[in-house]
């Protein structure tokens, strides 16, 4: 299951309103990946692909795709915005004990 911040969707509504798509959802899917994992894409869609998972929260729709889905699980979608970066993240309660720093260089933020 993939759980999804209460700012998230705060956020979301907020970006969907502005766009003129209040309707409209977030649907994140897997656009490719490297040694430290997945890499995760967003964009704003008015409907589900077949096989997207549907979840709502405060008011705001994500669709995520099944592949997104199986890797995503048990984490939480979240929004930050700390002055020095602002975006959707996704938090890992459980992330892998091993580094990837000596395969990957600084590419995965070590």
């Amino acid at each position: 299951m993939v759980t999804i911040s209460d700012v998230a969707a705060e956020k979301t509504k907020e970006i969907l309103n502005t766009e003129g798509k209040a309707e409209w959802g977030l649907r994140f899917y897997t656009a490719g990946g490297g040694c430290c994992g997945p890499s995760f894409g967003i964009d704003i869609v008015e409907k589900p692909v077949d096989g997207d998972e549907v979840i709502e929260q405060g008011g705001s729709k994500f669709f995520i795709d099944k592949e997104a889905l199986e890797k995503l699980n048990g984490m939480t979608i979240d929004f930050v915005d700390d002055g020095q970066r602002q975006g959707f993240i996704v938090n890992d309660p459980n992330p892998p004990s091993s580094s990837c720093g000596s395969s990957c260089g600084s590419s995965c933020g070590t």
